[in-house]
């Protein structure tokens, strides 16, 4: 990259760490609400927000050492701006490896919302593969090459390859688990609320994911004499994190406002008569009413219980 435009190089990386950092603060605080509500969750799940955590944060130290390394170690060299410092292939892989763990997790919410139907998890786990694949393979290289020159010359395609790919598992996730919710939908309305918002917290957590990969990807396309699409990548595996936490999160205010909603309404008895129910009794209810539902519809309730 013969006259960088420092701006558009050096700067993107420098905002995409800005950027990237804050949304680890959110991952951060994400986890702490985590692990204060959510202690009786099982094992495995808490070892995986413990594992995107401290994930999370190694790609950000990484950031932030191949910032100091553009910005500081290399200061005024305008050539040193083409090079690829050792920590951005890191950042790559982290991000990837991230991003396959969550994509499993999904893949498993996929698989026991449809009734244990391989056919719908399946390609969910093999693009994943594909995907962190994909992007070991560009590790190794950007490490080869070690310049973005060279980098771009050779590896072009593989570099789309992974954001394309990934772009496509989060498009495929979010139409599976809005399809599995809607075809679902129970005939009483006491589920109808509850099906609606995990529905669009489907839909908001998945475009949220794809919008910044697909983003990144556009600008690795359109403008390969700069760095802006790296600086985008930087904030992708913080967005994946956020989504996993948030989708972890909402569970108990989903659960406690439809019961609540719920045990509000009154109680029609087998005689025909309508009497007064007492919160603890309407929330028991209309617990066990939902667990008549279908199997899918009895782990929709139970996943928002934490018994993933």
């Amino acid at each position: 990259m013969s006259a960088p435009h420092i701006p558009t190089t050096l700067g993107a990386l420098l905002i995409g760490g800005f950027v990237a950092t804050m949304f680890s603060g959110v991952v951060t605080l994400q986890t702490l609400w985590y692990s204060r509500a959510y202690k009786s969750d099982p094992k495995p799940l808490k070892s995986l927000v413990l594992s995107v955590w401290l994930l999370d944060t190694i790609h950000t130290a990484l950031i932030w050492a191949a910032v100091w390394d553009c910005l500081i170690g290399d200061y005024g060299s305008f050539s040193s701006v083409d090079h690829i410092p050792w920590p951005i292939p890191l950042t790559v892989i982290l991000t990837a490896i991230l991003t396959f763990l969550i994509h499993c997790f999904l893949a498993h919410r996929i698989f026991m919302l449809s009734g244990r139907n391989y056919f719908m998890a399946l390609p969910v786990l093999i693009l994943a593969v594909v995907r962190v694949v994909s992007a070991s393979v560009t590790t190794q290289q950007m490490e080869q090459y070690g310049s973005y020159t060279e980098f771009k010359a050779h590896a072009f395609w593989l570099f789309t390859l992974g954001l394309s790919v990934s772009s496509a598992v989060d498009i495929l996730i979010t139409a599976l688990l809005s399809y599995l919710l809607q075809s679902t939908r129970p005939t009483a309305n006491r589920l109808n609320a509850m099906v609606n918002k995990l529905t669009v917290a489907a839909f908001e957590t998945g475009a949220l994911t794809c919008v910044g990969t697909i983003a990144s990807m556009i600008c690795w396309v359109s403008m390969p004499s700069n760095l802006i699409f790296l600086g985008l990548h930087f904030v992708i595996s913080k967005l994946y994190a956020t989504s996993l936490l948030v989708t972890l999160n909402i569970r108990k205010n989903i659960l406690e406002t439809d019961l609540e909603s719920e045990s509000t309404r009154p109680y029609t008895s087998p005689a025909g008569q309508d009497n007064p129910v007492i919160f603890n009794l309407g929330v028991i209810q209309a617990r066990n009413s939902m667990l008549q539902s279908s199997p899918v519809q009895v782990h929709m309730v139970k996943s928002t219980e934490y018994d993933i």
